[in-house]
C-alpha cells in the first residue's frame, strides 16, 4: 500500500464544487468512482481544498492510499481512462505516508480572468467574466498592491469553519493584461469562502467608476463596518465563478516529494 499525490485539472462548469456531496456531481466523487474501478477501497480521497460550484482548476491536489503494482505513469493513464472528459489527472507521484494535501500546504494561487465586451461571447464565457461597461486597466493595476500583506479580510469572505479567523496573508497580487483579457493573480497562505470573487467584484466596481478606490483600503482597515452595512460585502457583489481557477497549491520543498519505485 502506497500513498499517491495527484494534480487534477477540471472544467468546473458542470460540477457542484470539488467536495463530495451525497446527491450532486463533484470532482471528489468522480475521482473516487474512477479509483474504485482500480480496486481502491478507501473511505475518502484527501483534497487540498474546496472549490465552489463552477470554479475551475489546473492545480488541485488530492491524495489517496492504493495498492498498485504498476508505475505512477500507468496509474495516471488508468485514472484518466475512467474519468469524465471535464476532469483529468495531470500528474501522479508516490509520496510520504504522512502527506496531507490540505494540512501540508503553505499557499494557494488563484487566477481570475475577465474581458470587456458589450455583446456576449459564447466561446469564452465558461472560463471568463464578461464585463461591461469596460474597466480602467490602470485603476486595476493600482489596486492590486493594497491586498498584499496580512489583513483581516472579513469584508471579502467568510471563515472556513465556525468562529474561524478571517485574517489571511497575501504574498502576491497583480493585474496583468493578456491580449483583450485582464487576469488577476493572487497567492496567499489560505483563502476565505468567496474571498477572491468578492475582491474581484470590488476592484471591477472601482475600475468602472462605481466605487471610490479608497473604499478597499477602508474595508481592510475596518472590515466589521463593511459587513454591518452589507452582507454581500464591499461593492455588494460576487464575481461569477466561471472566471476563477485554482492554479497551484504550494508545499515546502521537503513535503510531498515523489518517491522512487
Amino acid at each position: 500500500m502506497a500513498r499517491y499525490q495527484v494534480i487534477l485539472a477540471y472544467d468546473g462548469t458542470d460540477f457542484a464544487g470539488s467536495q463530495r456531496q451525497a446527491r450532486a456531481r463533484t470532482v471528489q466523487g468522480e475521482l473516487e468512482r474512477a479509483l474504485r474501478h482500480l480496486g481502491w477501497a478507501g473511505r475518502a480521497v484527501m483534497m487540498a481544498g474546496r472549490t465552489d460550484s463552477g470554479v475551475h482548476a489546473t492545480g488541485q491536489v488530492a491524495a489517496f492510499d492504493l495498492e498498485w503494482r504498476h508505475s505512477p505513469e500507468d496509474l495516471l493513464r488508468a485514472l484518466n481512462a475512467n474519468l469524465p472528459p471535464d476532469l483529468a489527472v495531470w500528474q501522479v507521484k508516490m509520496t510520504s505516508s504522512e502527506f496531507h494535501p490540505r494540512f501540508d500546504a503553505i499557499a494557494r494561487r488563484y487566477r481570475y480572468r475577465l474581458f470587456c465586451r458589450e455583446v456576449r461571447d459564447p466561446l469564452r464565457e465558461r472560463f471568463a467574466w464578461r464585463v461591461w461597461p469596460p474597466v480602467d486597466g490602470e485603476r486595476l493595476r493600482a489596486l492590486a498592491p493594497l491586498w498584499e500583506g496580512q489583513h483581516d479580510f472579513a469584508a471579502f469572505g467568510s471563515p472556513t469553519r465556525p468562529q474561524g479567523s478571517t485574517v489571511r496573508t497575501v504574498h502576491h497580487a497583480s493585474w496583468e493584461c493578456h491580449e483583450d483579457e485582464w487576469w488577476f493573480e493572487i497567492q496567499a497562505d489560505a483563502f476565505l469562502y468567496h474571498m477572491v470573487r468578492r475582491m474581484v467584484a470590488a476592484q471591477v466596481a472601482v475600475a468602472q467608476g462605481r466605487l471610490p478606490a479608497e473604499s478597499i483600503a477602508r474595508a481592510l482597515a475596518d472590515p466589521a463596518r463593511v459587513r454591518e452595512r452589507s452582507e454581500k460585502g464591499l461593492g455588494g457583489g460576487l464575481a461569477p465563478a466561471c472566471g476563477l481557477t485554482l492554479v497551484e497549491v504550494v508545499y515546502p520543498p521537503s513535503v510531498g516529494q515523489a518517491s522512487d519505485r
